[in-house]
C-alpha cells in the first residue's frame, strides 16, 4: 500500500518537474523535447524502482546472515570440543571395565589437559592468580584473611573459582580471598 503511494507520489513529481521545465521554456514546446523528458522520467523511475528493490533484496540477505552467524557461530570451538568428549566417553567406559583408579585419574588429568589447549585456540585463557594483588578488574574478593605479615596485604590467598579472558576481555573473574595485614590495622588504631 505504502509503496503504490510511493510510485503514485513519484510519478506526481515527474509531471511537476516536466510541466515547469516547460514553464521555464520561453520558446514553443517542441514533441521532441516533451518526449525526451517523459523518456528521461521514465528511466530515472524505473532505477529507482531497480535500486529500491535491491535494497529490499539486500536488507533480506543481511539479517539472513546475522541469524546464521547467531546459530552457527560457535561451530569452531563445538568440533574442538566434540574429541575431548570422546576421551570423557572412553575414560568413563575403561573406568567401569577397570578396577585402576590411578590410570582413571591419570586419564582425567589428559582430558583436562587437553580441554584447556582447546580454549587456549579459541582464545579463552585462564587468570593468574599465583603471587599476585588483587586486582578488582579480573579479580572478585569474597573473603579476607588476616595476616601479621606486612608484604602479603592486599595478596590473593586462595581461588575458589579459576577466572577467564576471552580474547583480552573479561569472561568470568575469579573468586578469590585476599590477605589483610592486621598489625597495620591495629598500629593506625592506636
Amino acid at each position: 500500500m505504502a509503496r503504490k503511494a510511493s510510485e503514485k507520489h513519484k510519478k506526481e513529481k515527474i509531471d511537476i518537474q516536466v510541466k515547469s521545465a516547460e514553464k521555464k521554456d520561453t520558446g514553443k514546446e517542441s514533441p521532441d523535447a516533451r518526449g525526451k523528458a517523459e523518456k528521461e522520467a521514465a528511466e530515472n523511475y524505473d532505477k529507482f524502482i531497480r535500486i529500491s528493490a535491491e535494497f529490499e533484496n539486500y536488507k533480506k540477505r543481511s539479517a539472513k546472515d546475522r541469524a546464521d552467524f547467531a546459530r552457527y557461530g560457535n561451530e569452531q570451538l563445538i568440533k574442538d570440543i566434540l574429541p575431548i568428549m570422546d576421551s570423557m566417553e572412553m575414560a568413563l567406559e575403561h573406568s567401569s571395565n577397570s578396577g585402576d583408579f590411578d590410570a582413571f585419574v591419570e586419564g582425567l588429568k589428559l582430558i583436562h589437559e587437553k580441554f584447556y589447549i582447546t580454549l587456549g585456540k579459541n582464545g579463552v585463557e585462564k587468570i593468574e592468580t599465583a603471587d599476585k594483588d588483587f586486582d578488582p578488574n579480573f579479580h572478585e574478593a569474597v573473603l579476607q584473611v588476616d595476616t601479621d605479615e606486612y608484604d602479603a596485604d592486599n595478596k590473593i590467598a586462595e581461588v575458589f573459582e579459576t577466572g577467564y579472558l576471552l580474547n583480552g576481555r573479561l569472561l568470568r573473574p575469579a573468586k578469590v580471598s585476599i590477605l589483610r595485614n592486621i598489625k597495620e590495622k591495629k598500629e593506625s588504631e592506636q
